[in-house]
């Protein structure tokens, strides 16, 4: 039985923050819903409320509703109006497709003063002779009747012939009545025939059950066979098909046992499933003989490279990219990794040792893969020498050759190429090193001399240049 909870109301009130002290709409259509209770105290200020095709068969606790202004319970059990004195605001009221036989009862509507709209379409009492004239009469504030505007004429006639239509349907309304006891008897008959072959069978399958046992033949294959011939049992066996062939009259009863009846297999359905998953054998991850395997239930996609420059092992396993971290578990030993997506293992049996306590486990940004990092366990200490790549290969060969010697060298400096120029042999540098017009220049002065006869070198005169 499925009742109106403060956590459904507050699901249905999505739209207003999950408040439903303030909530002014509400749908709980097709919920299945046995009893219409509690709304009149968490919703005071509802205004509009959904609650067709549901079990509900008796319209009550909504009379606090008074700003309530539509109200929809169509395809439901209700028999009779009632308790609707104090919606005061109630100005549309939906009753399709329900069991309103006593159709007196609409009286109590007079009291809502702005119901403009009624709906009983599917009600048993609109086969009644006279059923639209009583209505119409009944009810003087109604403008709309099953979707036909009522007009100024038709409330006249109806008025007119308000006694005599009215005797009529007291009459038709008791032999309803009458009708309603045999099928409510008939109904109470058919649910006790039911409830007592149900309890034979049990009590045949515990005569089964306990024969089985005295002969010992409780084996696995014996198992399976029984859950194979309880499905065929719900599914398909001779109660089904008589249940939904067997012709029955559309009442309340008929639509609530057909509810049940429904809600049984489905529950016993999913009982079945519920124990083939139980007895489903776990996933054989390290043998009895203690070695590990290589197991992926999951199904990704893996890589897994050997970082030699830095001496470890990556894992990237593909795992879906919008999968909430916390669904993953990463167990990483020395010799293998296990890694839980969402309860289902992936286990790969690593080529070397590494140390779990170094490990590290991150997700990619931009793909969502799960990157593991191991460091290996055996470490190596000139591994990071291969990168060297711009140190020259007599240099190599030097650093070689001192930790061969494990003598310790100062380093040589090419003195041509780091010393410093002696400022005292700046001139004879020049004279020595210099070409081109520093060479010609002397030349042409010797040249000058021998020219000249009558030249004199005089020291005590300093040179021009």
């Amino acid at each position: 039985m499925v009742r109106i909870t403060e956590d459904l109301v507050r699901r249905r009130a999505e739209h207003n923050n999950c408040e439903i002290f303030s909530l002014e709409e509400i749908s709980l259509h097709q919920q299945e819903i046995e009893k219409l209770e509690y709304l009149d105290k968490w919703c005071r200020d509802l205004k509009i409320l959904y609650l067709q095709n549901n079990l509900i068969p008796k319209i009550e606790n909504v009379g606090k509703l008074k700003k309530l202004e539509y109200l929809n319970v169509a395809l439901n059990n209700i028999e009779r109006i009632e308790n609707l004195e104090g919606c005061e605001e109630l100005k549309k009221l939906d009753l399709t497709a329900n069991f309103i036989g006593e159709l007196s009862s609409i009286e109590a509507l007079k009291y809502n003063i702005h119901l403009k709209e009624l709906f009983l379409v599917g009600n048993p009492c609109t086969e009644f002779e006279g059923y639209r004239q009583f209505v119409v009469a009944t009810l003087h504030q109604l403008k709309c009747l099953d979707s036909k505007e009522i007009e100024r004429s038709e409330r006249i006639q109806a008025l007119q012939n308000y006694p005599e239509v009215k005797q009529k349907i007291r009459e038709q309304e008791q032999a309803y009545l009458r009708k309603r006891a045999r099928e409510k008897e008939e109904a109470q008959r058919r649910m006790q025939e039911r409830k007592d072959k149900k309890q034979k069978q049990m009590e045949s399958n515990i005569g089964f059950d306990s024969s089985d046992s005295l002969q010992n033949k409780e084996n696995h294959q014996a198992e399976e066979d029984g859950e194979q011939e309880t499905w065929r049992r719900v599914d398909n066996d001779e109660e089904d098909r008589r249940f939904w062939e067997e012709p029955t009259p559309y009442t309340p009863e008929s639509r609530l046992e057909t509810h049940r009846y429904i809600e049984e297999k489905r529950r016993a359905k999913d009982n079945i499933r519920e124990s083939k998953k139980r007895e489903k054998p776990l996933q054989t991850l390290v043998t009895a003989e203690g070695k590990v395997l290589n197991v992926n239930v999951p199904k990704l996609h893996f890589s897994l490279k050997d970082d030699e420059e830095n001496n470890q092992i990556i894992l990237d396993l593909a795992v879906y990219r919008h999968l909430d971290t916390s669904l993953l578990d990463v167990d990483v030993q020395p010799t293998y990794i296990r890694v839980l997506v969402k309860g289902k293992p992936f286990q790969f049996v690593l080529p070397e040792e590494v140390k779990p306590d170094s490990s590290s486990a991150k997700r990619s940004q931009t793909t969502g893969h799960l990157v593991v990092t191991m460091p290996k366990a055996k470490e190596i200490i000139l591994a990071k020498q291969k990168v060297s790549t711009s140190i020259k290969h007599s240099d190599c060969n030097t650093l070689q050759k001192n930790a061969r010697s494990g003598q310790a060298e100062k380093l040589e400096v090419d003195p041509s190429k780091y010393s410093f120029p002696d400022v005292t042999k700046i001139i004879q540098e020049k004279e020595r090193i210099g070409q081109g017009p520093i060479r010609l220049q002397p030349e042409k002065i010797t040249e000058t001399k021998k020219s000249y006869v009558d030249f004199e070198n005089n020291e005590d005169v300093p040179p021009l240049i």
